[in-house]
């Protein structure tokens, strides 16, 4: 018996076993596909998605993966051809509808909670305990500037991490043709210009601020609010202006 070469067949049989093991376990999430042929019937490929696993989460809740109550059915999008691998183009508000940059998972409509069961995500006037350090610029008060230019809106308050310790949103508050309302803008889109004593956006327009969704409740966002925020200020990058959607060169 040739112990080394035993040794080598014993390997490629686990190799081989942990990628198929991998590969199955990777396909948790994103799966079925949908096969752009055939009528858009589902894809699952080679191996098949393993079966369903679940987790006991904190309080007694059980999440079962794959979890397929994040999709969204029927997204507003179509094929701008007929054959396969075509890409799609939104047929509703992009903003708004999810798709392309701003696309978002429909996740629970629950706030992220810390370990003593309180918002993780709140206001500075809801977060006690938690001040701007004299050091940064304050962005209370500043007024937002769109990638055109044009004022949006003014920052009234900055929404905190309590776990990360960090800004998360600016609150902004936004004249639109139904009266005032305050949005929230994720604060990886903004940039805060002290010496010029504003907030610039490059990702949508000044008039496009008034568009943005708003929370049902003043000093809590939710999950799926949050990612709807951020999808909205996300689509923005390709779809605010008709020049973003032509190619570079």
């Amino acid at each position: 018996m040739d112990v080394a070469q035993v040794t080598l067949y014993v390997f490629w049989i686990f190799f081989a076993a942990l990628i198929f093991y991998l590969r199955r376990e990777d396909k948790r999430e994103g799966y079925p596909l949908v096969s752009d042929s055939g009528g858009r019937r589902p894809a699952y490929g080679i191996p098949h998605p393993p079966e369903d696993k679940k987790y006991l989460l904190r309080g007694g809740k059980v999440a079962t993966v794959p979890n397929h109550k994040n999709d969204r059915p029927n997204p507003a999008l179509e094929s701008t051809a007929p054959w396969p691998g075509a890409p799609f183009a939104p047929t509703g508000n992009p903003f708004l509808d999810g798709v392309g940059p701003g696309s978002y998972a429909d996740r629970e409509d629950v706030p992220e909670l810390t370990l003593e069961d309180l918002p993780v995500i709140v206001p500075l006037r809801a977060a006690k305990g938690i001040t701007l350090d004299p050091r940064d610029p304050d962005p209370r008060g500043m007024k937002v500037v769109g990638a055109d230019g044009q004022v949006g809106g003014t920052v009234v308050e900055a929404w905190v991490d309590r776990a990360e310790a960090l800004i998360r949103y600016l609150e902004v508050e936004v004249k639109g043709a139904r009266g005032t309302k305050r949005i929230l803008l994720p604060l990886p889109f903004a940039l805060v210009d002290r010496p010029k004593g504003y907030v610039s956006v490059d990702a949508i327009l000044g008039s496009q601020f008034a568009d943005a969704p708003t929370l049902a409740k003043p000093d809590q966002v939710t999950k799926r609010e949050e990612d709807r925020i951020v999808g909205y200020f996300g689509a923005g990058t390709l779809y605010a202006t008709p020049d973003r959607q032509e190619p570079i060169v």
